[in-house]
This record gives structure tokens, C-alpha cells and sequence, in this order.
């Protein structure tokens, strides 16, 4: 009976759908090496402007063994829309969770199709979620305060098969940070200094 055998020729790692795929797999070499290096710390620091309107900026982390500052410190501001008695200066703060979730499974999306040798045509998703105010306004017990089901759809084209597609697409939900805490929850803890 004939021995087949396939021999698998390395692909060449370049830069796809504007990642870095040298330097990625480069940093995930490094880390496989020194796990440490893999502990992060983000920060936003959030001052209240007046009405429901307050700002966020966000500019330093820790992680990869020292500090680190963004290329520039960013700013975003919440607000609540009209319709909830505010002026609507910006988006709402669960609406910046959407945001979240949406834009956390895109850049999986991106960094594992890259690694993989596929390339991008368009990526493009709708996220919705569904909150009943009750629970806010504390009208009722049985109703929570955050969102009762959130619903993420993804659009997604490239140079590899349906199937190929989907699958960079599980593989970014199973590796995202937001879904995680999202779908697992995480120990949130609140300290006041009040004078």
C-alpha cells in the first residue's frame, strides 16, 4: 500500500489587512517566553462636566513589564439622549458597551484573519441591546438595571470560504476580552472619598 506524505511549506508571515502580522506573532513568541509580560492594567479616569454630561481620558496603562502612554491621551464624553431628560451631547455609557463588544470581536477579527494569510474585503456588525428602564427609575424589583439580552451580527468577506470566514469569526468571540466580561462577569469593586 503506497505511504503518502504531505509536506507543509511555511507561509510567509507579511503584513495583512494592515496588521503587523511579523511583529504579532514576534510578540506572542515573546510572551510565550516570559508569561509576565502578558499582565496589563487599563484606566480611564471620568470627571463630571454638569447635567449627565461627564468626560473620560484615557492615557496610561501598565503591561509588557513597565508603563506606557498612549500616543495621546483621548477623550470621550456620555451624556443621556433628550427623551431621558438630558441634553444628548454624546453617546450613552451602555451604548459605549456596544461600542465595546463590537469593536473588541472586529480587531480579533482583523489580527486572526491576518495571522491566518486571509485578507479582509469588509467586516462590518450590528450590535443591539434590549434595556427596560424600570429597574434604573427603581419602579420595579424584578427588572434588572443593565441589559436584558444583547444581540451581536456579524458581516464578513474575504479571500477564504463561508466556513473559513465564520470560524475567524468564533475564534475572535472565544478570544474577546469585552465578550468575557460580558458573558462571565468580573468582581467590580467602588471606593468613596467624600468631603
Amino acid at each position: 500500500m503506497p505511504v503518502e506524505t504531505t509536506l507543509k511549506t511555511r507561509r510567509e508571515r507579511l503584513p495583512l489587512n494592515g496588521v503587523d502580522t511579523p511583529t504579532l506573532f514576534a510578540t506572542l513568541d515573546a510572551v510565550k517566553g516570559q508569561p509576565e509580560l502578558a499582565k496589563f492594567q487599563f484606566r480611564a479616569r471620568n470627571r463630571w462636566q454638569n447635567g449627565t454630561l461627564s468626560e473620560s481620558t484615557i492615557s496610561t496603562f501598565s503591561g509588557a513589564g513597565g508603563e506606557h502612554a498612549h500616543k495621546t491621551a483621548f477623550k470621550v464624553a456620555a451624556d443621556h439622549p433628550a427623551v431621558l431628560v438630558a441634553e444628548d451631547r454624546a453617546p450613552l455609557p451602555v451604548e459605549y458597551l456596544l461600542h465595546a463588544l463590537a469593536s473588541c470581536i472586529t480587531g480579533g477579527i482583523a489580527n486572526i484573519a491576518a495571522a491566518r494569510g486571509i485578507t479582509l474585503r469588509e467586516v462590518e456588525s450590528t450590535i443591539e441591546g434590549d434595556i427596560d428602564l424600570l429597574g434604573i427609575f427603581g419602579m420595579s424589583k424584578e427588572v434588572r438595571n443593565g441589559y436584558q439580552g444583547i444581540r451581536a451580527s456579524f458581516s464578513i468577506k474575504g479571500d477564504a470560504t463561508p466556513e473559513q470566514l465564520q470560524d475567524i469569526v468564533e475564534q475572535s468571540r472565544a478570544r474577546s476580552a469585552v465578550y468575557d466580561v460580558l458573558t462571565n462577569g468580573v468582581p467590580v469593586s467602588l471606593s468613596v472619598n467624600a468631603g
